[in-house]
């Protein structure tokens, strides 16, 4: 099963991971191992399920070592940092006449570090805050938060991180309409994009009371928009190793969701 190119792997991944200077890991090719992990991440395999056989023909190696490579690469920081070269390198690809904000909660069944019990779900949760394009590519991301809590739990936190990446990548944030439903209708996350100047387009939510009396910005039409979030949502979903959190460690869950941005980027290049 081939979920990217080796190609777009070595073009568009490999340059941001720590590797050798022959372009090799533990003797194999980085190449290799870069694609047994995004096949665990389509497939959602367990680790030790990695037919590694099918990846390493030249020389054998382990699924610890593919597991080992995996974690390194997100203490030194190399999945996130592939993400935002992507974001900078390829500005064409980005729309963000609109963006669009929401947050999906994925099925804990291991529990471990953010997870928490949530009620609509009836099961233990984490939940990942994304922000996508006017196309719904995914764009900027937060730290996922534990299930139990509503989602605009430390918005203002997961606000401002998303916009640092985005201010990373060298986007300019200013003037973007940011789409969100009436659940974050909070004046923490209106007060947050009044900051960086971001033009919160989001319904009025009647149980804040006293609705006669206010006189926000919200466009109706250009609200119609965020129904390309779903849609991100939905090629996470794609990724088996999203569906479901097996991972116990946060750093470990998010990265997997980071390698799941990467694709759908990367798709959008090519």
């Amino acid at each position: 099963m081939e979920v990217l190119s080796s190609s777009s792997i070595e073009t568009y991944i490999i340059p941001w991971l720590s590797i050798g200077s022959r372009g090799k890991t533990d003797d194999v090719p980085t190449l290799e191992i870069v694609q047994a992990i995004l096949y665990r991440v389509k497939t959602g395999c367990q680790w030790r399920s990695l037919p590694v056989k099918q990846f390493f023909t030249n020389k054998p190696y382990t699924w610890q070592g593919v597991y080992h490579h995996y974690r390194h690469w997100i203490a030194d920081g190399s999945w996130r940092a592939a993400f935002v070269a992507l974001l900078k390198e390829h500005p064409r690809v980005i729309d963000l006449s609109s963006a669009q904000l929401d947050a999906s909660h994925t099925p804990a069944k291991r529990g471990g570090e953010a997870v928490g019990y949530q009620g609509r779900k009836r099961c233990k949760t984490t939940n990942c805050a994304v922000l996508s394009d006017k196309n719904g590519t995914p764009v900027s991301y937060a730290t996922p938060r534990s299930g139990e809590h509503h989602d605009t739990f430390e918005i203002a936190e997961i606000l401002r991180e998303m916009i640092a990446l985005l201010l990373e990548a060298d986007i300019d944030v200013q003037g973007i309409f940011l789409n969100a439903d009436a659940a974050f209708d909070t004046t923490l996350v209106r007060s947050v994009c009044a900051e960086f100047a971001i033009e919160a387009n989001i319904p009025i939510n009647p149980r804040n009371g006293g609705t006669e009396d206010r006189d926000e910005y919200f466009d109706d039409e250009l609200y119609k928009q965020r129904t390309v979030i779903e849609h991100t949502f939905a090629w996470l979903d794609g990724f088996k190793g999203l569906l479901v959190r097996y991972e116990t460690k946060l750093k470990h869950w998010s990265a997997m969701n980071v390698i799941g941005f990467l694709i759908i980027f990367i798709r959008r290049i090519l």
